[in-house]
This record gives C-alpha cells, structure tokens and sequence, in this order.
C-alpha cells in the first residue's frame, strides 16, 4: 500500500513538473498557492489560466472552461500532456527540485493523505496571513508562496533594524516526516529561551505537538509570533 509519504512525494512531482513548469512556461514564474482542497497556480497568462488540484483531480481553468484528470492511475505524461508542459524541456524551481522520475508509471495516491496534506496547506494560509496583518509597520513582508522546491507555504519578515526571518509550514520532508510550523532566522543568533530554538535551522513544532490544543491556528499563530519575537530581539 502507498504510504502517506509517498504520497506527499507524488503530490511534490506534481506541483514542481506539473502545475510549476505550466506557469513558468507561460509567464516565467513558478510559484504556487494553496486552494480549496489542494494547491494552484495563480492565475497566469493572456488566456486567464489557473492550474489546480483539488483532492485526487487535476483542474485546468482556462477563461470560461474548465476540464479535470484524475491524479490516481493517471501517468505524469499523461498529466503533463493535459497542461501543454513539455517534460523533455530543461527545468529547476532549485536545487532541491524533485527529481521528474519515471514519467509513464501511473501515480499511486492514499487519498487520506492528499486531504490532510490540502488541510494542512489551508492552516498555513490562514495562520500566515493572521500574523503578517500584526507585523510593525515599515517591515518588508514577502508574498506567502508554496514553493516547489522544497514543497512548503511560506513568507520571509524583515522588521525595521532586524534580519530576516522565515515562516512557514511544511508537510514533511527530509528533516522531518511528520508536518511541521517552522521559524527560521537568517541570522546566526538565536536569542531569548534556548529551549525554544529546537531545529538546526531554527524551531518547529510537529503536527502531533497542535492535536491536544483547544484552537490549532491560534496554536500555530502563537508559536510563529513568539519566534518572530525572539529572532528579532535585541
């Protein structure tokens, strides 16, 4: 049986060869969105374009008119063909864009997997723009982005006088399996509760740390405005 991470592997193909290559080819740029039930392209292009999932299904809106492709059982060829991306042409979101993999091998997805994964990228765009609408004023404020590189929903903060920190959420990965909430300062410092900085790149807190919470969001919003605290102070 495929296994959530496997899943979450699948999904990465996908946004990165699928819905990032289509947006890049067309207005050069790659980043991503979360929607209802799964990730999009923003609306791109001359002819009003958005590229979606939505659970299992492939969405292509395009003006007026939409046509849809099931995930599961379908081949990245087969998806790609469905978009117009052409997956002989060279492309990189990074250095850690995942690799294309066999393109004709039909994609195998636990559909559990892929809800909670959509769940989870929701939370992210609610907490995010929860704490960036508290920012001090003359902060810089980076678009919140689902970058296909590294697969996460995240933004970077520079408050007046401060380096930048990075905040995010990130359905798991090589560092860690399990969905997490991240702080990451640029800087080196780590100031304020030592406790509080358990990660090489900063702090996490572990999708399991927010099931016992009364209100996860406010969990999430508490811990990224802490960090963002912390990272800043003097």
């Amino acid at each position: 049986m495929t296994s959530p991470s496997a899943t979450r592997a699948v999904l990465h193909r996908v946004a990165a060869h699928i819905l990032a290559r289509r947006r890049f080819a067309v207005s050069g740029r790659f980043g991503l969105r979360s929607s209802p039930g799964g990730i999009a392209t923003p609306t791109f292009g001359d002819d009003l374009e958005t590229v979606r999932t939505a659970g299992g299904t492939l969405v292509r809106e395009v003006g007026g008119t939409t046509t849809r492709l099931a995930l599961h059982g379908s081949t990245l060829r087969q998806l790609a063909g469905f978009v117009d991306v052409d997956l002989d042409e060279p492309f990189s979101c990074g250095d850690d864009t995942p690799v294309l993999g066999p393109v004709d091998t039909p994609l195998e997805l636990v559909p559990t997997a892929v809800s909670e994964m959509g769940d989870w990228f929701a939370l992210a765009w609610r907490v995010l723009d929860d704490v960036l609408a508290s920012v001090p004023g003359g902060s810089e404020v980076a678009t919140i982005q689902l970058w296909p590189e590294h697969f996460d929903a995240a933004t970077t903060v520079t408050l007046p006088t401060a380096e930048p920190v990075n905040l995010g959420f990130s359905p798991g990965d090589g560092f860690e399996s399990e969905p997490y909430v991240y702080v990451g300062p640029w800087g080196s410092p780590r100031p304020g509760d030592p406790s509080f900085w358990n990660a090489p790149f900063g702090a996490v807190r572990r999708r399991s740390d927010l099931l016992d919470a009364p209100d996860p969001s406010e969990f999430c919003r508490q811990f990224l405005t802490r960090g963002l605290r912390q990272a800043t102070s003097p």
